[in-house]
């Protein structure tokens, strides 16, 4: 392979090329040849996507975007709507605090009476941060503005091969991504680079005879594109231990509510211990049990979250008659894919329903 001088012009075109016949068909974007007849994005399904998908897989978003465009057509909707009803939306697709913000990002908005049109007006807003800011300006006015997710700076570093590790080299990564950023076509050029870390510049498996930046990629050059970006080596993830209390009968569970801050904050849950760095004994654990009585253990669960692994022991007890809740409401048996459970729940009621 010839390597082409490194000229940003060059690139940017052959990215925008590229693009235009191998871009990604997704449900709340309009492509180069929708844009040239005349139809703009909505930006409500573009701040929309963006949200959800932060830290989230596009083919994990998609059917919960579509789920909230049919249910909540437009960001009036959405404001009107209960937090419950957006948490219970949302359950299963994790990084909850971004349904808490969802929200109060929508409620602002429509106090304001307009989507906001500058980028320092959209970090102002709950849930935005640099990243979204820009991607949603660009793509909805096509502002040359510098957006870098975890893609494109996997993408800049083969392409300049930065020797410094992550995290240390984000601010060279993006510094390196803006240099590039394409006033022409900005909206274009900012999916654009995302496609490519997405659908060709992989993090195990590049595809590098298909990319079109292959012949100025300096980590290509050194035959080591997954070399890049350089990463120190992670500590092990810390382990925490918890017991749940599934409190069940024929037709109902006992379920609360989650304080509205923190790790599944207003998610809904069954009642448990406090999440420990050392496994409970589950005399010290019944503390935290709704109710007095033989617990019986019907399983255990793993559920890894960004910063460390949870491991609860499921206990379950039929509830005693005419047993009153002091905290928490019956849930129906039946109703239970209506309730904002997250992924965590979910595991312990199929241990022990």
């Amino acid at each position: 392979m010839v390597f082409m001088k490194f000229e940003p012009n060059k690139l940017q075109a052959s990215l925008l090329h590229w693009y235009d016949a191998g871009g990604r068909q997704l449900p709340w974007r309009v492509r180069p040849e929708q844009r040239a007849s005349g139809v703009r994005p909505d930006p409500y399904r573009v701040w929309l996507s963006e949200i959800m998908c932060q830290q989230t897989r596009i083919q994990t978003v998609i059917p919960y975007f579509e789920t909230f465009t049919k249910r909540w057509p437009n960001i009036d909707a959405l404001a009107n709507a209960s937090r419950e009803q957006i948490y219970q939306a949302w359950a299963g697709l994790g990084y909850y605090a971004r349904a808490r913000n969802l929200h109060a990002c929508a409620g602002e908005i429509v106090a304001n009476g307009q989507f906001p049109t500058t980028e320092a007006n959209w970090l102002a807003l709950p849930g935005i941060g640099p990243y979204t800011a820009a991607a949603v300006m660009a793509i909805l006015h096509d502002a040359p503005t510098n957006v870098v997710d975890g893609n494109v700076e996997r993408v800049i570093a083969r392409l300049f091969a930065v020797p410094t590790p992550l995290p240390a080299a984000k601010p060279e990564l993006r510094r390196l991504a803006g240099s590039l950023a394409s006033p022409h076509r900005a909206g274009d050029y900012a999916q654009a680079l995302m496609d490519l870390g997405a659908l060709v510049c992989t993090p195990k498996s590049p595809n590098c005879p298909a990319c079109p930046w292959a012949n100025a990629c300096q980590a290509l050059a050194q035959h080591n594109p997954v070399g890049f970006p350089v990463r120190r080596p992670k500590p092990p993830r810390p382990e925490r231990f918890g017991i749940a209390f599934v409190l069940q009968d024929s037709q109902r569970v006992l379920l609360r509510k989650r304080p509205e801050t923190g790790l599944l904050g207003g998610m809904s849950e069954v009642p448990g211990s406090t999440w420990l760095p050392d496994p409970w004994s589950l005399a010290d654990a019944l503390t935290f049990a709704p109710c007095v009585g033989p617990w019986r253990e019907a399983g255990q669960v793993r559920h890894v979250f960004t910063h460390f692994a949870l491991n609860l022991r499921a206990m379950t007890l039929p509830a005693p008659a005419k047993f009153t809740p002091v905290e928490g409401w019956w849930a129906k048996r039946d109703e239970l894919e209506q309730q904002a459970l997250s992924s965590l729940m979910r595991k312990v009621l199929a241990v022990c329903l």
